[in-house]
């Protein structure tokens, strides 16, 4: 998958000391879901006041588009069919000495959509699922101001993604 993007601690907090030795890695699997009214999912952390797109953590021996299948139905309560890649965004974020590798994916809805089941600590970061039209995704993470650390990387990781799959999508 192509790489997209390199998000280093120091272009989005250039006075944080330097230090990342990757002891937590974490791979990821996300996708840009649109539904039969061509609106797209996106999720809002209420918690902490910013949007990102479903998707989450590749288990163990787990292939990338079951763990995205999986991540999906859990956090917007829906079956999906991939139809194409965006692409690959590698995130080192110092402070939590993390590394993490994000694939984005292209999806839509089959059959019909139901409740999520967020997990406990999903619940405790007030996800709320929200279908947008694809602009308005843009706009809505465009917008957001949180103070959070990981919700700053968030933003210029799905931002990235989304801007990828509208080049996808115009040619």
């Amino acid at each position: 998958m192509k790489l997209l993007k390199t998000i280093k601690n120091k272009d989005l907090f250039p006075d944080d000391p330097e230090g990342n030795d990757g002891s937590r890695f974490i791979k990821a699997a996300r996708a840009v879901v649109f539904d039969s009214e061509n609106k797209i999912a996106i999720l809002k952390v209420t918690k902490y006041d910013y949007h990102k797109l479903p998707g989450g953590g590749v288990e163990e021996g787990e292939d990338f588009k079951k763990a995205l299948k999986r991540e999906i139905k859990e956090e917007i309560g829906c079956e999906i069919e991939v139809t194409g890649e965006a692409g690959e965004i590698i995130e080192y974020r110092d402070r939590w000495n993390l590394k993490q590798e994000s694939y984005c994916y292209l999806a839509k809805v089959i059959g019909e959509k139901s409740q999520p089941d967020f997990t406990e600590r999903e619940k405790e970061k007030g996800l709320e699922v929200l279908w947008v039209l694809f602009d308005e995704a843009i706009e809505k993470l465009k917008k957001d101001e949180t103070d959070n650390y990981g919700g700053k990387f968030v933003k210029v990781r799905d931002l990235c993604f989304l801007e990828e799959i509208k080049l996808l999508l115009s040619k």
